[in-house]
């Protein structure tokens, strides 16, 4: 009888115990490592908390080939076109939407600056920077009180924000969509290194002789906090186990994959003055960029990302897919069929590599849902038709579950003329988020 009062005790001692917390860093060395979502975080017999809703823009540049992108039906029964053929397996967590038009219709500039911002109007010169507070700031405002960092700010491109890029216009239109406020724009992060280390910490600088000096300790993140790691996992249950590990196992793989990719510094690259830390295949660099922005995810570091698959008026080829030409001027096709076809090429190629990026997502277990369903994504660019620089219908898609709100498997085409800053207004709720103006909008864009 006694046996069974203790075997009881323990029994209850387990279930009303105190949960690891959900924000629970291990620290160790000047690292920090955060954790994913685990079943020890929510207490025996408590009910399971809410889901935590992520916002994210993933931007795609120089325009789409638009008759290679646009559903020629409305409704579930849409078909996918060459475009957004890729996005096949994740069907039913796509929106497509049609009929929306920017707000700011100057060019390249224009595309970037209102893209998150909903500005008619920016500077008149390359000295001059003006926009508004973007709403991927407005939510990291709210959301950022929740998390390590407000918000990431990403982007495949080295940031350039000085000097004029389009239409005698600043480069701070073309190489970032965030903005703090109406003259303070967020520069984007290309490096992997840097990202990671503002994610876990470790050498406290990224200037190079900092990294050169981390590159020499071959020291790991996981290294630091391995005695705090292996005493978590001794107080975890097998489900907890298996997901630390794969967890902690996707860390110290980017870890090698920067590491070799700075051990290739002093080599004869096609690209020699890409800093350490940046891979010279861009593939390679996208795959890294991806992973970080799925761990940044994944252990809450923060609820708000921006990625720029790449920045407005790049110049990028892609022989990989056999497109040799450089993407902006490939953009200015004149609608010759050929040229249209072939800028299709990297329209479907970003979409492909953005559905790689929707599989890790969906890989991640959060509960009984998946980090996908619990994250609103707007995919999209600033430009239509590329080779009049279109500012209507704009290529845009709603991806995610959005912890519950956002359903796919639909195409919405608006016939009222309503613009990004009326998609904007739309999301903020969402968020629960309420201002009566956003940029230029008129009013809220009906979603279902």
């Amino acid at each position: 009888m006694k046996n069974k009062q203790n075997e009881a005790s323990r029994t209850l001692h387990i279930c009303t115990g105190r949960a690891i917390s959900r924000r629970a860093v291990l620290k160790g060395a000047g690292a920090a490592l955060a954790l994913p979502m685990l079943d020890a975080m929510t207490p025996a017999f408590a009910q399971a908390p809410a889901p935590i809703h992520r916002f994210q823009t993933v931007y795609i540049p120089n325009g789409m080939a638009m008759d290679y992108w646009s559903p020629t039906t409305i409704g579930r029964d849409f078909e996918l076109t060459p475009v957004l053929s890729p996005l096949a397996r994740h069907r039913e967590q796509v929106l497509v939407l049609s009929g929306l038009n920017a707000n700011w219709n100057v060019a390249h500039a224009g595309a970037g600056g209102s893209f998150l911002t909903g500005v008619t109007q920016g500077g008149k010169n390359e000295t001059e920077i003006l926009a508004d507070i973007s709403i991927d700031q407005m939510l990291a405002n709210k959301l950022g009180k929740e998390t390590q960092l407000s918000s990431l700010e990403l982007s495949m491109d080295a940031p350039a924000l000085a000097g004029a890029c389009t239409v005698n216009l600043s480069c701070v239109y073309t190489h970032t969509l965030s903005w703090r406020g109406p003259t303070d724009p967020l520069p984007t992060e290309h490096n992997p290194r840097a990202v990671f280390e503002r994610l876990f910490g470790d050498s406290g600088s990224t200037a190079k002789e900092a990294r050169e000096a981390r590159l020499r300790q071959q020291s790991s993140i996981l290294d630091a906090v391995l005695d705090k790691l292996h005493g978590l996992e001794s107080k975890l249950g097998a489900t907890d186990r298996h997901l630390v590990n794969s967890y902690t196992d996707s860390v110290r793989d980017i870890e090698r994959r920067i590491q070799k990719a700075e051990e290739q510094i002093d080599l004869d690259l096609p690209e020699l003055d890409q800093p350490a830390g940046v891979p010279p295949v861009f593939e390679d660099h996208m795959d890294i960029m991806q992973d970080l922005q799925v761990l940044a995810l994944q252990t809450d570091l923060t609820r708000v990302m921006t990625f720029m698959m790449s920045k407005e008026q790049s110049a990028r080829p892609y022989p990989q897919i056999d497109v040799p030409d450089a993407h902006h001027p490939l953009s200015h096709h004149n609608n010759v069929p050929e040229l249209v076809e072939r800028m299709s090429k990297i329209n479907t190629y970003h979409v492909q590599l953005f559905s790689n990026y929707l599989d890790k997502l969906a890989a991640i277990k959060e509960g009984d849902s998946t980090l996908l369903d619990n994250m609103t994504i707007l995919y999209g660019g600033g430009i239509s038709n590329s080779t009049v620089h279109a500012g209507n219908n704009l290529p845009l898609l709603l991806v995610g579950g959005g912890a519950g709100w956002l359903y796919g498997g639909d195409h919405i085409q608006y016939t009222h003329q309503p613009t990004m800053a009326d998609l904007h207004l739309t999301l903020l709720e969402r968020f629960g988020v309420y201002v009566d103006q956003f940029g230029g909008s008129s009013d809220p864009l009906p979603i279902f």
